[in-house]
Formats: C-alpha cells, structure tokens, sequence
C-alpha cells in the first residue's frame, strides 16, 4: 500500500486529478478541491499523504495535504452509503478540522448542497462520525511550498481557481454549462481572486442549489 508521495509535480487536472512523479514513475492520484488548489505549479516538489483504494478491477490514489485530512477520508469510508467519490466531494468541502467541527455542533447545515450527501446521509455522518474524528492540534499540510518563480500573478490565479471549481462541480454531477454559470456569477462578483478552492465550492454549490 501507499501511503505518501513524494516527487515532482508534473500535471494537474481540474478533474481533480495530478501526476506525481517519483524516480520517474508518474503516479495519478485524485486529490479534493481544496488540495487541489493549494498545489504548487508544475515542476515543483510536492508531498501527498496517499490512501490507496483497491477493488477486484482498479487501484486508485487519493491524495491529501495532511495526514489529518486522509484520517478523515478513511472515516468517511467507514460510513454506510459513503464511497470514494462522496468523501472525495465531502472534503472538498470540508476539510478534516470544518468536518469534525461540524460534527461535534451537529451542524447539518455544513454538508448543505455537497452532492451524493441527502438527509440520510447526513444523519448517518452525524451519528457515526461523534467522536471518530480526532484532529491533532499541531496538523501541519504536507504541500510543499511553490518554488521561487513560480508565483502566478493575481488574474492568473483567479482564472486557474475558477477552472479548479468547475472541474470539481462537473465530478460532482453537474452539467458543465451548470457549473460554468455558477462560477462566472462569482467572479461577477469578485469572490474569485484571493479565496481558497473549498470556500468557492460552496460558493457555487449554494448558487446551483
């Protein structure tokens, strides 16, 4: 089993997607909206702590910024009706530290428009996630940061972050043209420069409810 990945970053994909490439292997891993964007640009040196899903037909990668958040994946899996795509799209809108802060106030309201997540699975994350969701108080992310050069400029950031939340809402199930309107509506407003990925998604998740 994997457990992390350090290497070079050699693709990102607003599917969710990246290639990490170490001693020249390049390895896919699916990553949650908010890792995704904090990952530095291509050519950089990153870090991803790594669950490695297997069934009889795939093995598949997840990657997360700290080991925190892929505690949190692997509780999530826990949960009946919860497979790798819902905890995918749950911490894409919650990382581990808003998860269990939502859980432990029961507020139902935080999982509100993350799609695969109904009443009854709210209910059931709730109830089974009480006290499973420890959070250590020095979790640090394991992205490294950019390299010098490698700083994108403000336009070109909030271009790349919009592009981010609406690879992320057409893997949740929404239709391209749905999430390409959600996403122009906010940067009408002027929400895309300088927020981070997650905060987005729910953003355009609350505007496509």
């Amino acid at each position: 089993m994997i457990g992390r990945l350090s290497g070079t970053l050699v693709e990102r994909a607003a599917d969710g997607t990246c290639i990490v490439d170490v001693g020249g292997v390049g390895y896919e891993v699916s990553v949650p909206l908010g890792t995704l964007g904090r990952l530095p640009g291509e050519g950089a040196p990153v870090t991803l702590s790594v669950h490695t899903h297997v069934r009889e037909d795939a093995i598949t990668l997840f990657g997360f910024a700290s080991v925190d958040d892929r505690a949190a994946f692997r509780t999530l899996l826990g949960v009946a009706s919860v497979g790798p795509k819902v905890g995918l799209a749950i911490l894409g809108a919650l990382d581990a530290r808003s998860l269990a802060r939502a859980v432990a106030a029961d507020d139902r309201n935080a999982f509100k428009g993350i799609p695969g997540v109904g009443k009854k699975i709210v209910e059931r994350l709730l109830l089974e996630l009480k006290d499973k969701l420890l959070v250590s108080a020095s979790s640090a992310g394991a992205i490294a940061a950019p390299v010098a050069g490698t700083k994108p400029t403000a336009a070109k950031s909030a271009n790349d972050t919009g592009a981010l939340v609406v690879g992320a809402l057409v893997q949740m199930g929404y239709k391209p043209a749905e999430a390409e309107r959600a996403v122009a509506k906010l940067a009408e407003r002027g929400e895309l420069a300088g927020r981070p990925p997650e905060a987005l998604l729910r953003e355009a998740l609350g505007l496509l409810g």
